[in-house]
């Protein structure tokens, strides 16, 4: 998806490991699609931050969402929940980016309608080419739907 009239691509990352943070804002900081990413450290305040609520009734309305599912407050897998579950919200797609290899987690994250599930990688360059190949193909393969609620 390229973005049109010069709009960055909006991308909400759900991620409470600062050292993760930083990594992918390394990653998409040179990237080839002009993008702006925000970062929101609980499950508590993702849904706040989605739902416009208090402090966040200016945010943009995310592209794509990436989720880790170990949160503090609200944990990614109840966020997820609330997200597919909310008809203002379920069509923004969600990729769980977590440390989790169980086949539980990825089970219960497809059930709950996630859009894919990516392991994170312990090495850091293989990181950094995991969000590199996340941005590749949800923005430049992927027609998403339209931002229509702002």
């Amino acid at each position: 998806m390229t973005a049109p009239t010069g709009k960055a691509v909006e991308i909400l990352l759900i991620e409470d490991s600062p050292g993760d943070v930083r990594l992918a804002k390394e990653a998409l900081r040179d990237s080839k699609i002009y993008n702006k990413l925000h970062v929101i450290e609980d499950g508590v305040k993702a849904i706040e931050y989605l739902r416009k609520k208090g402090s966040y009734a200016n945010e943009t309305r995310p592209d794509l969402i990436l989720l880790d599912l170990n949160l503090p407050r609200k944990d990614g897998r109840e966020v997820l929940a609330e997200i597919k579950g909310d008809d203002d919200l379920k069509r923004i797609p969600v990729v769980i980016l977590t440390i989790s290899t169980d086949e539980e987690d990825i089970l219960k994250t497809y059930n709950l309608h996630a859009n894919c599930y990516i392991s994170k990688p312990l090495e850091v360059l293989q990181f950094i080419k995991v969000v590199k190949a996340i941005e590749d193909f949800w923005f430049t393969i992927v027609k998403l739907p339209p931002n229509s609620v702002t």
